[in-house]
């Protein structure tokens, strides 16, 4: 009976293996709804064959729907054929061959957007292709062209040459720098080809120091909204409706004598050119018939916010620039999408994943590196193809399909993240109150915040453990605090042989320092918000940000192993958290999951 038992608990358990492994294969981003794998072979992929019939799809009004059937190589594809071809290349080996599989699947919310700012940090054309080509293959499609902020006005100007003239734009800030009306229809296109719409952006009247620096005149102003009348026609007349039909009017962050006259002027030049026109929330008031970015980061305000009526999009998670990437892409991945638990996109339309650069950035491909653009992108896809939360135990999970794209469908992107989902942290703050989390990468202040407990200054001390199978030295990237890249507010790089922000860190007792000199030891330290001032003016360099830097030595012995961080808050303001992520680092200097254990 008892060798019954035994046998039993073996097979369910080799069956639960194989389940896991078989249900791992597929790899695809986001995770299809419906799939059968037929077999474990492959064959080389043949042709792709479309049948307008759609026989297999069910729901006629989800533009988002697709079925695909491969078969000893050969394609079917019903319904849209982009976010199939997508999947078909998520699928596609090295060697160009195919596994048998039938899959059904669609979008639960028809907003799945991406915003760039562009306005801040200009970007060439072929860097935002390069964009476009990644939300493409994430199924992401809606692009978000954040084309005016305070520094310049990025969009070819004929009625008015001067909103182009470097002189009346900030310093340093890619200065005389737009694109031409031909260039934005060359990226519309571009974006089309490839399934994605592109919401354009003119901030009207926040974020517009150019305008009055052009005019002398404030945007809000009888004379400012003449212009702003003749500079949305020469758009409307340049990018038809046809191509662009919704028109994002800004309207946060400013404060105007006249907010509900201001805004129904700029909603009805969006009308006028037949254009749905969407707006920030908080910002100026807008018609029940605008629809509604939610930007606040606030629980209790994103709540009200989706349920005070009229359609909405959620930015509510926050922004890839103002958080930890490793900690924002396992937020992402854990975040309510709508704040629904069961979609229902009567009002809620979807979501657009933001990144912004305050600070200048002098090498633009260091926008996505800096911010983990690549790996918030992909759990962002993934939580807003199939609504809901994700839970931890789903996210070590989903992370192996991350990696696999990033070591094998991404192998051209330079990916600066490790799966970390598994990690278990005891912390104590202030010596008394005992909390625990999850994840290599930690935000202390939204813990605290999570557990009612609010800190100006504090010292955290945090502790894990790691199990080797032997003796051994690994990698590990160690940072004790992550600055927004929105704002320079942090304590600065470390003095020779200590960390950032007076952190320290312990290995079964023997205290671990920085693996090299720093090359500018005790620089950037701003305890102040630093918007609109000249250290807003200086770029990040890698040695700021942890995910970029030179990984620290661990050593470790055989069996289990304490790890032990003091990460103090010093002052009112700073982002406090840290992160402890072992990793491997490969011959070409490519970052994997580290193998240190078999329990």
């Amino acid at each position: 009976m008892m060798f019954k038992r035994v046998f039993l608990i073996a097979v369910i358990s080799i069956a639960c293996l194989l389940g896991v492994a078989q249900e791992s294969a597929l790899r695809v981003i986001p995770t299809p709804k419906q799939w059968v794998r037929n077999g474990w072979q492959r064959h080389p992929r043949q042709e792709v064959r479309y049948d307008s019939a759609g026989r297999h799809l069910r729901f006629p009004q989800n533009r988002d729907e697709y079925y695909l059937r491969t078969e000893s190589g050969s394609v079917t594809i019903e319904g849209n054929r982009h976010w199939a071809m997508a999947t078909l290349a998520q699928l596609t080996d090295a060697q160009g061959r195919l596994p048998d599989v039938e899959i059904h699947d669609w979008a639960e919310y028809p907003f799945r957007g991406f915003m760039h700012d562009v306005g801040r940090n200009f970007q060439s054309l072929g860097l935002l292709k390069e964009t476009l080509d990644l939300m493409a293959f994430y199924k992401i499609n809606r692009f978000h062209w954040h084309l005016t902020d305070y520094p310049a006005w990025r969009i070819e100007c004929r009625c008015f040459p001067q909103l182009n003239d470097p002189q009346f734009q900030r310093p340093g800030r890619d200065c005389g720098k737009f694109y031409t009306y031909d260039e934005i229809r060359e990226l519309i296109a571009y974006a089309r080809e490839r399934g994605i719409m592109v919401v354009p952006e003119i901030d009207m009247p926040g974020h517009s120091a150019y305008f009055t620096a052009a005019f002398g005149f404030a945007m809000d102003s009888e004379e400012g909204m003449a212009v702003i009348e003749r500079l949305i026609d020469e758009f409307c007349a340049e990018i038809p409706d046809t191509l662009c039909p919704y028109l994002h009017i800004g309207s946060d962050e400013v404060h105007v004598a006249d907010p509900e006259g201001f805004m129904t002027f700029t909603e009805r030049m969006a009308r006028k050119h037949h254009r749905q026109p969407v707006a920030w929330d908080p910002g100026l008031p807008s018609a029940p018939s605008t629809i509604r970015q939610v930007w606040n980061t606030a629980a209790v305000s994103n709540a009200q916010a989706a349920s005070k009526g009229g359609r909405f999009i959620d930015s509510f998670m926050g922004y890839l620039n103002y958080y930890d990437p490793i900690y924002f892409t396992n937020k992402l991945f854990l975040h309510k999408a709508c704040n629904q638990d069961t979609p229902d996109t009567t009002t809620a339309l979807g979501g657009i994943l933001c990144l912004w650069n305050d600070v200048r950035v002098d090498e633009k491909q260091n926008i996505a590196l800096h911010n983990g653009m690549v790996n918030g992108m992909m759990a962002y896809a993934e939580r807003f193809w199939n609504g809901g939360s994700g839970t931890w135990e789903q996210l070590a999970g989903f992370e192996k399909t991350m990696a696999f794209h990033r070591d094998s469908l991404l192998a051209d992107h330079d990916i600066r993240w490790v799966a970390n989902a598994q990690t278990v942290w005891n912390i104590r703050i202030d010596s008394a109150t005992i909390l625990t989390a999850r994840g290599g990468a930690l935000d202390l202040d939204a813990l605290c915040a999570g557990h009612d407990l609010s800190r100006d200054t504090a010292m955290a001390e945090a502790t894990t453990l790691l199990f080797a199978v032997r003796d051994t030295v690994i990698r590990a990237w160690v940072g004790f605090e992550t600055p927004a890249r929105s704002n320079r507010i942090s304590s600065g790089i470390g003095q020779q042989d200590e960390w950032e922000n007076r952190g320290r860190l312990w290995v079964n007792g023997k205290e671990i320092l920085p693996p090299g000199p720093w090359q500018e030891p005790g620089r950037y330290a701003y305890r102040f918000h630093t918007w609109g001032k000249t250290q807003e003016e200086e770029p990040f360099t890698d040695e700021q940000l942890y995910w970029m830097r030179e990984p620290a030595y661990i050593p470790l012995r055989a069996g289990w192993n304490t790890v032990k961080m003091l990460v103090p808050k010093q002052f009112k303001g700073q982002r406090w958290g840290f992160a402890f992520l072992p990793l491997t680092v490969g011959e070409d200097g490519r970052v994997r999951e580290t193998l240190i254990s078999d329990h």
